[in-house]
């Protein structure tokens, strides 16, 4: 059963995946797997079947797009490209994350 911090953390999680994803590809560009590995690097669990909705949103928003590559390993592997409108909208939530962090620390003092 999970509890109520867990529950808490998973709300606030599912709430920032869009940005942390932009976040990601505004670096390299990178295939879900590589999606999936570096969120959990940084402690942002999530799984394929939470993160393809988000992709495909994200993709009919015109934020980001797709490429297909061959793989030495297997099949052919979609990566995800940010385009210029993913990129503003980035720079629009780093300026709404940095406004909601100096208000939380205000609210703190």
């Amino acid at each position: 059963m999970e509890s109520t911090t867990d529950n808490v953390r998973s709300q606030m999680r599912k709430g920032v995946l869009e940005y942390c994803i932009l976040c990601i590809l505004s670096k390299k560009d990178a295939y879900a797997s590589n999606i999936i590995d570096e969120l959990k690097a940084a402690n942002m669990i999530v799984v394929e079947g939470t993160l393809y909705p988000l992709l495909i949103r994200q993709k009919n928003q015109g934020l980001l797009t797709y490429r297909w590559e061959e793989s030495t390993q297997g099949p052919p592997r979609k990566y995800y490209e940010i385009t210029d409108k993913g990129r503003a909208q980035l720079a629009e939530m780093d300026a709404a994350w940095q406004e909601m962090v100096l208000s939380i620390d205000t609210l703190k003092r």
